[in-house]
C-alpha cells in the first residue's frame, strides 16, 4: 500500500516542462504525496500492539485509496523495537532521510519521552499513541497531540469505579516496570485511596520478565481485587499464570487500558471471562464509524481491533480533518498543527477534541470480557463521558504537583 516516491515522481509528468512553466510547478507541488512516518514496534513484548498500530493506519488509508485532502499519501513505517535509543535513530531517519511531514506514534511512553526534544526542535506535527503524562502536562510539547489517552486518564476512571461501584476497600497493583506502568498505577492509587480504599501492595515486574512466578508467590490474597497495569502481551501472560497458580476466584482482576487488549484477547480462553478493564475504546462500541471499522478490521485480519489499531485509525481521522482544513498543505507546519489542535469530530472511539495541552477530552469505557459469536470481546458496561487527563481535579493544582511515578503519590497503606 506504500507509494514509492520515485515511481510517483516519474509518473507525474515531465519535470523539465514543470520547471519551465510556473503554474505547472505549483501544480506539481500540490500533487506531491503527503508523507506520514509511523513509529511502531514489531519485535519484543510490545509487538502485538505495534503490529496493530500499522494495521490500523493501513486500513484507514486503504479505505480512502491512500488519499487525504485530495493528495496521495505515502506511509513510511519504522520498527523501533521498543528501545528508546532505536526510537531516536528511527525518528531521525524518518524526518531527515525520508522527509516525512507528519509523525504517528510511537507506541511506548518511554519512547515518546526519548524523542520529545527532537520533535520540538524539528517542529514535526506528531499524533501519538504513547501515553507519557508530562508531554501534555507540565512540559507540554507544542508539536504533539494525543487522541488516545494519557497513562492515568483511564485508570482514574477505573479507580472511581472500583471504589464507588464495586465497593472495593483493599486492592493490590501490579504493572510493567516502565514509565507507562508507573504512571497508570499511580493515577489509580490516587483516586482509589482518595475515595476511601487502600492499596496494600505494589509490584513492578520487568517489562521482559520471562514469567511471573516469583511475583505471584508473594501476592497478597486478603484483598478485593488486583489492578493490572500491563502493556502488549504481558497481561495475557500474567492472567494465564495467575490461574495456573490457583488464584482465580480469590480476588477480582481489574485491568488498565492495555491489560487485555483485543490484540491479545484473541489468544485467550475461558480464563479471561468476567475480567473487567477500562479503556477509551472497545470494538463493541455502537457508533456509526466503529460499526464500519471493527467488522472491517475483523474481516481483514481475523480478530477485533483494540487500543493500538484504533489508536492509529482514530489518529488518521484527526489528521485527515486537519489536512482538509489546510487544503492538504502538509508543509505548512504551523497551520497544520493549529488545525490538529482545533479538532472536534466524531470517530470510531467517539467524539474527539483536545484540551489546551494537546490531550484528548473524550469518553472512557468500563468493559467486561464476554463470549460473543464464538470469540471473546470487551463488552461495554458503563460509559464515562468527557473525561479529562486531569480527571475532576483543578488543572492548575494538578500541574503544581509532581508527575505520577513509581513512588508518587506515596503509598501510605502498604503492608509487609
Amino acid at each position: 500500500m506504500t507509494i514509492n516516491r520515485r515511481d510517483f515522481l516519474v509518473g507525474s509528468g515531465a519535470a523539465s516542462l514543470g520547471l519551465a512553466v510556473p503554474t505547472l510547478v505549483n501544480a506539481q507541488k500540490s500533487n506531491e504525496p503527503i508523507r506520514i512516518g509511523l513509529l511502531t514496534v514489531k519485535t519484543g513484548p510490545l509487538a502485538s500492539g505495534g503490529i496493530d498500530m500499522e494495521r490500523g493506519i493501513m486500513m484507514y488509508l486503504n479505505e480512502r485509496n491512500n488519499m487525504m485532502a485530495g493528495r496521495k499519501v505515502e506511509l513510511v513505517v519504522a520498527d523501533t523495537g521498543g528501545v528508546p535509543a532505536n526510537t531516536k535513530t528511527k525518528v531521525q531517519e524518518l524526518v531527515e532521510r525520508d522527509k516525512v511531514q507528519v509523525l504517528m506514534g510511537p507506541l511506548a511512553a518511554f519512547e515518546a519521552l526519548a524523542i520529545d526534544d527532537y520533535i520540538k526542535t524539528q517542529k514535526i506535527p506528531t499524533l501519538s499513541v504513547a501515553a507519557a503524562e508530562d508531554m501534555t502536562q507540565r512540559k507540554p510539547n507544542p508539536w504533539f497531540v494525543r487522541a488516545t489517552s494519557s497513562s492515568a486518564q483511564c485508570s482514574h476512571v477505573m479507580a472511581d469505579y472500583c471504589a464507588k461501584i464495586m465497593k472495593f476497600k483493599r486492592m493490590v497493583m501490579i504493572a510493567d516496570d516502565i514509565a507507562y506502568g508507573h504512571e497508570m498505577n499511580a493515577g489509580f492509587q490516587r483516586v482509589f485511596e482518595e475515595n476511601g480504599g487502600k492499596i496494600v501492595q505494589k509490584l513492578f515486574p520487568p517489562l521482559t520478565a520471562p514469567d511471573y512466578g516469583s511475583f505471584l508467590a508473594q501476592l497478597k490474597t486478603n484483598v478485593d481485587g488486583i489492578f493490572l497495569g500491563f502493556a502488549g502481551s504481558n497481561g495475557f501472560r500474567f492472567v494465564r499464570q495467575f490461574n495456573e497458580y490457583g488464584l482465580r476466584g480469590k480476588m477480582a482482576i481489574m485491568g488498565g487500558m492495555t491489560a487485555l487488549d483485543e490484540s491479545v484477547l484473541k489468544n485467550m480462553g475461558d480464563e479471561a471471562l468476567g475480567i473487567q478493564t477500562v479503556c477509551w475504546y472497545s470494538a463493541e462500541l455502537d457508533n456509526p464509524i466503529n460499526l464500519k471499522f471493527a467488522p472491517g478490521f475483523r474481516k481483514t485480519f481475523g480478530y477485533d481491533p483494540g487500543y493500538y489499531a484504533a489508536g492509529t485509525y482514530v489518529s488518521g481521522a484527526v489528521l485527515e480533518n486537519a489536512l482538509n482544513a489546510v487544503n492538504g498543505d502538509a508543509n505548512n507546519k504551523d497551520a497544520l498543527m493549529a488545525a490538529l489542535k482545533k479538532t472536534n469530530i466524531p470517530t470510531a472511539r467517539g467524539p474527539v477534541k483536545f484540551d489546551q495541552y494537546g490531550n484528548i477530552v473524550g469518553d472512557v469505557y468500563i468493559r467486561q470480557v464476554e463470549r460473543k459469536d464464538k470469540r471473546l470481546v470487551n463488552a461495554v458496561l458503563r460509559t464515562y463521558t468527557n473525561v479529562s487527563q486531569f480527571w475532576t481535579y483543578d488543572p492548575k493544582s494538578f500541574l503544581g504537583q509532581p508527575v505520577y511515578t513509581r513512588d508518587y503519590p506515596p503509598a501510605k497503606n502498604l503492608e509487609s
